[in-house]
């Protein structure tokens, strides 16, 4: 690859505005070069490290420290830190190193990666990168959660009856089946993102916004969570729709043409702590759904009493993406003569309160994060162990062909197997409360004239 097409496979997603934003990415081309090699060649690795210091010494850089980004195959994350560590480390300052999902394929795997890396490069150079975590909302949970005194005292097992996190992707493998494959939907995306919403909003308080205090309330949720039961999980694979769109099967880079790898998941998890006691955290995601979403729905239980009869639970929402927001569904009075007792809500919709702020890329977020030394937004390795300890028990079962776990297909463009509202509501989701028929997304601003007073 030559410089020149180095150049417009970097730049060609990079969204432009203004004539100002072209200036910067002038700039920023400028002081960007490419240099080619192979992992397991030593000479490779000295020839970069050569271009590396040629680089420093022509912008006299004093402090020569140095961030290297792992986004690779797993099968060299282990080469390749050996290479940078021998060859490429700035002796005497600072490095940092980030590595790219997936930190392995179950709790075995992952500690062999993690203890080769932890052999090479101090926890505190290590930063597992997971994009979800820099995620507008998904930054935002602890300030709602800490910083919004009329969340303390309802954020609990007497008052919430279940969570519910939703990843959904309207299309398909796409071509990336063969890769897809080795993982499935739950090492894809449920183990590391959705997972990491979930301690965000089970932790308790932290002692203090410094990372390390963050982080050790996330492992302390991860470690009171059972590991998942076979009965506690629905699994899926798409086929085709009567519009043409493929089956899962016919995605031409998929090699095992009977595979069982599952494109859709809904997991029920459990935190067996004094908060949460009993409460599901229901995890969803698929591909080839119905909708692009992802959104954390946090169901309410019903009104002891229930003067007004048929009422819907209160429900809070956060929509990390498309259209960031955070609504709390509540009832209300019907305007007019009528005492009808209607669903509303209270609604902050970034894209109208904040019309003149720019949410930046998770990962553009997250780079910062790196160069400001915060590990706040990344997956310590005990953390890590954790986590894999509540799937792998699931997906050693799934891998087993004796064991034969189900897998149900799902219309490509559904919004999953026929099953999953059972499935749901075996986990106490009440979905006649929530009005489905009747209640639309809102879209009603503050900011519009026609809402003052």
């Amino acid at each position: 690859m030559s410089h020149e097409q180095y150049i417009e496979r970097v730049t060609q997603y990079i969204k432009l505005k203004t004539d100002a934003d072209r200036e910067l990415l002038r700039a920023f081309t400028a002081m960007t070069s490419y240099h080619a090699g192979a992992y397991d060649k030593d000479d490779a690795w000295s020839s970069l490290n050569a271009y590396l210091t040629a680089n420093e010494n022509d912008r006299r850089v004093e402090h020569r420290h140095r961030v290297f980004y792992m986004a690779l195959p797993p099968s060299v994350f282990i080469p390749v830190a050996q290479g940078i560590k021998a060859h490429v480390y700035s002796h005497g300052f600072i490095n940092r190193l980030i590595v790219e999902k997936p930190f392995g394929m179950d709790t075995e795997s992952s500690n062999e990666l993690g203890n080769a890396i932890g052999k090479l490069f101090s926890e505190d150079e290590i930063y597992r990168i997971d994009h979800y975590l820099g995620k507008e909302m998904v930054k935002n949970c602890l300030n709602l959660r800490f910083a919004n005194i009329f969340f303390s005292h309802v954020w609990h097992r007497q008052f919430i009856d279940n969570v519910q996190i939703t990843f959904k992707e309207p299309f398909g493998t796409e071509g990336r089946g063969g890769y897809f494959d080795d993982f499935g939907i739950i090492r894809d995306v449920m183990q590391n993102h959705l997972l990491q919403v979930l301690t965000l909003i089970a932790m308790e308080r932290p002692i203090s916004t410094d990372s390390e205090a963050i982080r050790d309330e996330k492992v302390k949720v991860l470690k009171c969570i059972k590991p998942i039961a076979q009965e506690n999980a629905l699994l899926g694979q798409y086929v085709g729709n009567d519009q043409g769109k493929p089956s899962y099967l016919e995605d031409d880079s998929l090699k095992n043409k009977q595979s069982k790898t599952p494109t859709f998941a809904a997991l029920a998890l459990y935190i067996d702590n004094e908060r949460w006691d009993g409460v599901p955290f229901i995890l969803k995601a698929g591909k080839a759904l119905n909708e692009a979403k992802v959104e954390v729905r946090i169901q309410f239980k019903n009104v002891a009493g229930q003067l007004y009869a048929d009422t819907a639970r209160n429900e809070l929402v956060i929509r990390i993406q498309p259209n960031e927001s955070v609504y709390m569904k509540f009832n209300s009075k019907q305007p007019g003569l009528s005492y009808q007792t209607i669903q509303t809500d209270l609604d902050l919709s970034y894209k109208d309160r904040y019309t003149d702020l720019s949410i930046p890329d998770a990962y553009e977020s997250l780079i910062l994060d790196v160069l400001r030394n915060d590990h706040s937004n990344f997956v310590r390795d005990d953390e890590l162990e954790a986590s894999w300890k509540i799937f792998t028990p699931l997906l050693h079962a799934i891998d087993d062909p004796q064991q034969d776990v189900p897998v149900y297909p799902y219309t490509y463009g559904s919004r999953g197997p026929t099953q999953l509202t059972d499935f749901v509501k075996t986990h106490g989701y009440d979905y006649s409360a929530n009005q489905q028929s009747s209640y639309a997304w809102p879209t009603q601003s503050m900011n519009q004239p026609s809402n003052k007073l």
